[in-house]
């Protein structure tokens, strides 16, 4: 049994419950080795106290769960079976006084055909201890997000080529999604943003049949998975040339950007981030325009545990792992945001991603 199992069934029992259930393919996959997207088929990692973690997928993944899953107890239902009745015959027809679910995870609908079959005397939410689980990370863990960094880096480094004269939004988005697989990556951990001009100033724009012009700016965010594992950055560059408001504002961007990083060490809490780079922004005068929070956690998912804004008093552990990204947007004039994915060691923060972040001008 992995140490991630241990410590659920150490909390399962601190907890007084009798049982856990882990039904996100996502938690599955942390706990047992085991990746599906079993659509709207039933998977679950069912703990029962004193016994083997018994895991249940679709009968047709049954060959790929034995291959891969840490979980050797694996019992499989076909589409014609109610998975639910297989949760209850492994409780032995005893109705469990307690079990633990990930009520973020659990649609009504599927709780209620849970609590019909299993007919627990309550349920309770597992979701905050996985996700404490999963906010420290593992040295194979950071390997891989690094690797999924150095990916995404060869992708921008690519991408950059198809910069030229007439060239849309649109099609740079196609551009960077095409060689996200060319260069090995099992795809884009989120919807690939490229921005131009006065889109920049849209924190979350969406691109489009906008095309790029001397004297934009042009904002990459990208990400790609790898081995189960997300990266995600943040680049801005100058087309041709760029007027001294719009560097004034980068070179604040940047300033916030390696302020929140140097802030971003283990005792420190996740809302000192947040406020080392928005004083830099608003020492620059442009505090009203930095309209979000620093950064956001990462690791199997794009956004996960912890949100960097400035009013988490949560304390930062080494082995955490988090993106630093403060921007500056102006309507109708553009808008700069520079994002790094940061690994917290004992002995200080250790950036993920290594793009380089001068002002660059970009020529058609």
């Amino acid at each position: 049994m992995n140490e991630a199992l241990k410590v659920l069934e150490h909390r399962m029992a601190e907890g007084k419950l009798d049982a856990l259930l882990v039904t996100d393919p996502k938690h599955v996959y942390y706990l047992t080795g085991f990746a599906s997207n079993p659509h709207e088929r039933f998977l679950g990692l069912l703990l029962i106290h004193g016994e083997e973690p018994v895991l249940i997928v679709p009968a047709l993944d049954a060959e790929a769960a034995h291959a891969a899953s840490s979980v050797k107890s694996i019992v499989t239902h076909s589409d014609t079976d109610n998975p639910y009745e297989l949760l209850k015959a492994r409780f032995g027809g005893k109705s469990p006084q307690a079990v633990g679910i990930e009520k973020d995870h659990f649609s009504v609908s599927r709780f209620e055909l849970l609590a019909a079959s299993v007919s627990a005397g309550g349920f309770s939410d597992i979701g905050p201890w996985l996700r404490s689980l999963r906010a420290k990370k593992t040295p194979e863990e950071v390997r891989r997000m690094k690797h999924a960094a150095e990916l995404v880096e060869e992708v921008l480094r690519q991408g950059l080529t198809h910069v030229k004269a007439g060239v849309s939004e649109i099609e740079l988005v196609a551009e960077l999604d095409y060689l996200m697989k060319k260069v090995g990556a099992s795809g884009p951990s989120f919807d690939t943003m490229v921005l131009s001009g006065p889109n920049t100033a849209l924190p979350h724009g969406v691109p489009g049949s906008r095309r790029i012009q001397p004297g934009d700016l042009l904002m990459f965010d990208l990400g790609v998975y790898a081995a189960g594992y997300a990266s995600d950055i943040t680049r801005t560059f100058a087309v041709e040339s760029v007027d001294g408001k719009l560097e004034d504002i980068y070179n604040a961007v940047l300033a916030a950007n390696e302020a929140g990083l140097a802030a971003s060490r283990a005792g420190a809490t996740f809302g000192s981030v947040d406020k080392a780079a928005r004083d830099v922004i608003e020492a620059a005068g442009y505090g009203e325009y930095f309209v979000h929070r620093v950064g956001h956690g990462l690791g199997m998912d794009t956004h996960e545990y912890p949100s960097l804004h400035g009013l988490n008093e949560d304390i930062i552990e080494a082995g955490n792992v988090f993106t630093v990204e403060p921007g500056i947007y102006v309507p109708g004039v553009g808008g700069v945001r520079i994002e790094d994915d940061v690994f917290v060691t004992p002995e200080g923060p250790q950036t993920l991603t290594s793009f380089p972040k001068a002002l660059t001008v970009l020529h058609l």
